[in-house]
């Protein structure tokens, strides 16, 4: 006799499953979200001044998903019993055309020359940051795992879907996507290595609180910069220099967007998505190939990401981004090129946020003591770097907001030095998304050779 108990199906149906509904509510949320956190004055300035606008990005559509309002996917269950598989195509969507294409705008501005024109100092302090991201995953693994090995075991329950793992180090990877590059470098290895999104909430709530109390401390730091640069023994001179440089070019390229520059805008961002998705589909395939005729062990396993069109997709679209750097498209800067691809990578965040189940996120409080000691490694080769070059705490801070914040912050704390100085900022955390996943990708090697 068969077990009918076990063949059971629950209804999971939202109340609402149209897509066009669903998306018009996420961006009401996103657009209230942006509205408050535009308030200078009152309650909203000081929420916002305690949590961040990307935190509220991805918790919101997170309580509509638990509360049953949106799905990202469900079982609808008829009146015989027979169960019908439903999803949301909005978090495609947003990751396969909006992705590449914010990519693109946000690495059109970048300026190779002038960040190397702004010394060698500022460079080597920005990759000093990125170092202490790919080590101190790996170190964090080892140490925490050391001391509660239950931290870093492989959780089995929710069970992952097809192509999905519930491996520690793949869901850590997505923080190193993140505390590299930023938001889009995040999704990028969330993608590559197919961490269960179920448990998916617990490393956002580990990225939120790990790198805004880090932020804290260089803004806190910022105050007492004159002291800092004293014990760092640092030339403070080339700083003066930077604000002239960067008001200058603030000046020159900023402009009211036309919509002739919005259509070129469109025409540069969608443009490359295609090409991204066309390059991705024939060198993935090639590397599918290679990867598969590969004997079965631990280098086949490390190389398997070249096979995943996904990440081809967003190699090539930030290689056409810096490729279109060097000529007169970067100047759309000025028009609003970066804003646009940041209000795409919102409506991704968004969608991610959709995937959160927020009952798991303290299922692991452990978590959070990996990304503090990761954090704290980072913060450490910073501090030594920067006292053995004599570094300015300028290029400290601001090096390491543009791994850790990405574009999001780092111009906030580059600007709390001097508003002219926001943009190097962005040229600093446009750099990181550049690298971002190309770094993660060697931080997730470690980290896996340490979880081994």
């Amino acid at each position: 006799m068969q077990d009918t108990a076990s063949e059971i199906i629950i209804d999971s149906t939202p109340l609402i499953t149209d897509d066009t509904i669903v998306f018009g509510i996420l961006m009401i949320c996103l657009g209230l979200i942006f509205y408050s956190s535009s308030r200078e004055t009152g309650f909203w300035k000081k929420f916002y001044g305690i949590v961040p606008a990307l935190f509220m990005a991805y918790f919101i559509p997170a309580i509509l998903t638990t509360t049953g309002l949106i799905a990202p996917e469900w079982t609808t269950v008829d009146e015989s019993g027979a169960g019908t598989e439903g999803s949301t195509s909005l978090y495609y969507m947003a990751s396969r055309y909006l992705l590449p294409a914010a990519l693109v705008l946000m690495t059109l501005s970048i300026d190779l020359k002038g960040v190397f024109n702004l010394g060698p100092k500022a460079v080597i302090m920005f990759l000093t940051g990125t170092a202490g991201i790919i080590i101190g995953g790996p170190v964090a693994i080892l140490i925490i795992g050391g001391i509660f090995p239950e931290v870093v075991a492989t959780p089995l329950t929710p069970v992952p879907g097809p192509g999905e793992t519930n491996e520690i180090w793949a869901g850590l990877s997505t923080l190193s996507g993140s505390w590299i590059g930023g938001g889009a470098n995040q999704t990028a290895m969330f993608e590559i290595y197919g961490y269960n999104p179920s448990l998916f909430g617990q490393m956002v709530f580990v990225d939120i609180v790990v790198a805004n109390i880090w932020m804290a401390l260089l803004i806190v730091g910022i105050g007492r910069a004159t002291r800092i640069d004293k014990w760092l023994n640092s030339d403070t001179s080339a700083i003066e220099r930077l604000k002239e440089k960067v008001s200058s070019f603030s000046k020159k390229v900023e402009r009211n967007p036309s919509f002739s520059d919005m259509m070129i805008l469109a025409g540069i961002a969608f443009g490359t998505v295609s090409l991204a998705h066309l390059g991705a589909g024939y060198i993935s395939g090639y590397f599918e190939t290679m990867v598969n005729g590969m004997p079965k062990g631990l280098m086949r396993n490390m190389l398997s990401f070249m096979s995943s069109s996904f990440f081809w997709m967003i190699t090539i679209a930030t290689i056409i981004g810096v490729l279109l750097s060097y000529t007169k498209a970067r100047n759309y800067e000025g028009a609003g090129a970066s804003k646009f691809g940041s209000v795409f990578i919102y409506i991704l965040v968004a969608t991610i946020g959709m995937k959160m189940d927020l009952k798991l996120i303290f299922s692991n409080p452990g978590l959070i003591g990996i990304g503090l000691v990761w954090m704290a490694m980072h913060a450490g080769l910073l501090i030594l770097v920067a006292k053995l070059i004599r570094a300015p705490y300028f290029f400290l801070a601001v090096g390491s907001q543009a791994n850790v914040g990405g574009a999001a912050s780092a111009p906030v704390v580059a600007a709390e030095f001097h508003p002219s100085l926001a943009t190097v900022g962005v040229l600093l955390a446009v750099f990181g998304y550049a690298i971002g996943t190309l770094g993660a990708v060697a931080c997730t090697f470690l980290m896996q050779l340490a979880s081994a």
